[in-house]
C-alpha cells in the first residue's frame, strides 16, 4: 500500500503539532537552546486579529482516517523595493526524517511557489545553514541560486534591546 499524504492550510487544531515539528526542526538545527515557541505564542502569530505569518502542514494517511501532521512550511510576507512587489519568505520547512523521500518537502516548495505567482510576488525566498549540504542539494536541483554574497544580519535579545532607543 502507497503512502499518499495531502497538503493543507493550518489550523488552530494544528498548534500543538506545528509546535512538535518546530521543536523536531529546533533539535536538528542543534538550536533547542533558542526555542521559546509554545502553541499559546503561536496562536495569535498565525491566527489572530493582526497574524503576521502563515502556515502550510502536511498530513500523511494511508487509507485509513487516521492523519498525522509530519511536516510544515511557515512563510510570511516580505517587501523588494528593487522590484516594487511583494515576496514570499519562508522561514521555516521541516519534514519528519522517517517521512523523507516522499516528495512532501517538494510538494510543500511547490506550493509556496505557486502561492507566490497567485499573489504576484516578485521572489520566493528563504535561508539554508552554510552546514545543511542535503537541504542545499535539494533546492539546487529544483533551480533554487545559493546566494553567496548575502549573509543575514539580525539583532536579538538584548542587543535588540540596547540598539533601540529609548522612548
Amino acid at each position: 500500500m502507497s503512502t499518499a499524504f495531502t497538503l493543507r492550510a493550518a489550523e488552530p487544531r494544528d498548534l500543538d503539532d506545528l509546535v512538535r515539528l518546530i521543536s523536531a526542526l529546533a533539535d536538528y538545527e542543534k538550536l533547542t537552546h533558542l526555542l521559546e515557541v509554545t502553541p499559546e505564542k503561536l496562536h495569535p502569530q498565525l491566527f489572530g486579529e493582526r497574524p503576521v505569518a502563515e502556515a502550510l502542514v502536511a498530513e500523511l494517511h494511508d487509507g485509513r482516517e487516521d492523519r498525522r501532521v509530519v511536516g510544515f512550511a511557515l512563510f510570511f510576507t516580505n517587501f523588494s523595493t528593487f522590484l516594487c512587489k511583494p515576496g514570499l519568505y519562508l522561514e521555516d520547512l521541516f519534514v519528519l526524517p522517517a517521512q523523507r523521500g516522499l516528495g512532501i518537502g517538494k510538494a510543500l516548495l511547490q506550493r509556496l511557489g505557486a502561492l507566490a505567482v497567485e499573489r504576484g510576488c516578485g521572489r520566493f525566498e528563504w535561508s539554508v545553514l552554510d552546514w545543511n549540504e542535503p537541504a542545499i542539494r535539494f533546492y539546487q536541483a529544483m533551480g533554487a541560486s545559493v546566494l553567496p554574497d548575502w549573509r543575514i544580519c539580525r539583532l536579538t535579545g538584548a542587543a535588540l534591546e540596547r540598539y533601540a532607543p529609548p522612548r
